[in-house]
């Protein structure tokens, strides 16, 4: 392979400031997992408010997700972008995934309609669903930007 005619792209570290506005202003990023020598990665819809980092995730009682969830000591969070064949970002959130009882965190329906929108429903019935919330309680929070 002719390594000098290869192209790159340089990226630098977002501020402070630019990573909060992108996680405030996208609602979908990508919940990594793992369980053992397995992976497990599912776009979901996501809340950041610039305190909390919630995430929605549904159930059905065959949920490949929540097994994996139940299996992982770390689980990541990336949420990218991009504006052309080489402008991109991303934000990669590492932390503790928990489970929160909505009431007592004051989310109802409409919170839930208006923080992470329509829930897809793939191949289940809607009364089959149920609707869960999670907290990532961030432990380190790291954007990545090209430079152009």
């Amino acid at each position: 392979m002719d390594m000098e005619n290869i192209q790159y792209a340089t990226t630098r570290g977002l501020r402070d400031e630019d990573v909060e506005e992108l996680l405030s202003t996208h609602h979908v990023g990508v919940l990594s997992l793992a369980d053992g020598g397995d992976a497990y990665a599912v776009p979901v819809d996501y809340h950041y408010d610039g305190d909390q980092f919630y995430v929605r995730l549904t159930d059905d009682g065959e949920s490949d997700k929540l097994e994996f969830l139940a299996a992982t000591e770390r689980p990541e969070f990336l949420v990218y972008g991009h504006g052309g064949d080489y402008e991109s970002w991303s934000i990669l959130a590492r932390g503790d995934l928990h489970e929160v009882d909505p009431d007592e965190h004051g989310i109802d329906a409409a919170t839930v309609n208006d923080w992470f929108g329509p829930v897809r429903i793939f191949d289940e019935s809607v009364s089959a669903v149920e609707i869960r919330i999670f907290e990532l309680e961030v432990a380190s929070l790291v954007g990545r930007a090209t430079i152009g």
